[in-house]
């Protein structure tokens, strides 16, 4: 890949049935200082194997910023190759490992995915994940629908395997040693603030954002006041 000099190598990774949608807009509201790349994770079936997908398709040195599942990947990323991550920002993630109840709600999903298809699972995996007010902005919902709708079943049980068999990531907080941003929203029911308010105890120097009214997704929620807050991470000095 080829960067401007002026501006800095951003390397934005997706969460789960997630693609570059979810980051296109806040992209494009970064790109007068950052030269943006989306990576998305559609057939792989492990954190390590998306973890290489992003070291084999990234500049030396970058910015990195992973919502949700991304967000683990970026953990990942940094456990295998610290020298060459600038910055991180982390969306929406968590750093917990798989816990007995997580598993057979997952399960009812890939089933779900199975016996009634992807457009089933998007009407009942959604909704939880947005604001009340995200809820009734109907293009918005449509937008993610189709998002979700670009994902086969397998994509999703391959993704959903890479989730319940993931790296332990609470083992790479103390090492992490560069600017670091932490985003979540107060309705973010999957990955609330208070899980970001863990991390961030264990991360010097780290900064939460916490923003007021807005779910799980929200790159697309509130595009803009993401985009603020990543100028401004992007901006801080080492």
């Amino acid at each position: 890949m080829n960067y401007s000099s002026e501006k800095i190598p951003l390397v934005l990774l997706t969460g789960l049935l997630c693609d570059r949608y979810m980051w296109e807009e806040v992209g494009e509201l970064l790109c007068d200082v950052a030269e943006v790349s989306i990576i998305s994770f559609a057939g792989f079936d492990s954190i390590e194997s998306m973890a290489a997908k992003v070291l084999a398709n990234s500049p030396e040195r970058f910015a990195l910023a992973g919502h949700s599942m991304g967000g683990r990947v970026a953990f990942e990323v940094y456990r295998r190759a610290p020298q060459r991550v600038e910055r991180l920002a982390l969306l929406n993630t968590g750093v917990h490992p798989r816990t007995d109840t997580e598993i057979p709600v997952r399960q009812q999903l890939l089933d779900l995915s199975v016996n009634a298809g992807m457009a089933a699972v998007a009407d009942t995996w959604l909704p939880p994940m947005l604001s009340d007010t995200a809820k009734q902005n109907t293009d918005l919902v449509e937008q993610l629908k189709q998002m979700i709708l670009r994902h086969s079943a397998e994509d999703f049980d391959g993704q959903v395997q890479a989730l319940l068999n993931r790296p332990n990531a609470e083992e790479v907080l103390p090492l992490i040693q560069v600017p670091t941003l932490l985003i979540s929203g107060s309705e973010d029911r999957w990955s609330p603030v208070s899980q970001h308010q863990e991390i961030q105890r264990q991360i010097p120097g780290s900064r939460l954002v916490a923003l007021a009214g807005i779910g799980h997704m929200s790159t697309v929620e509130a595009p803009n006041k993401i985009a603020e807050a990543m100028g401004e991470w992007l901006e801080q000095s080492n």
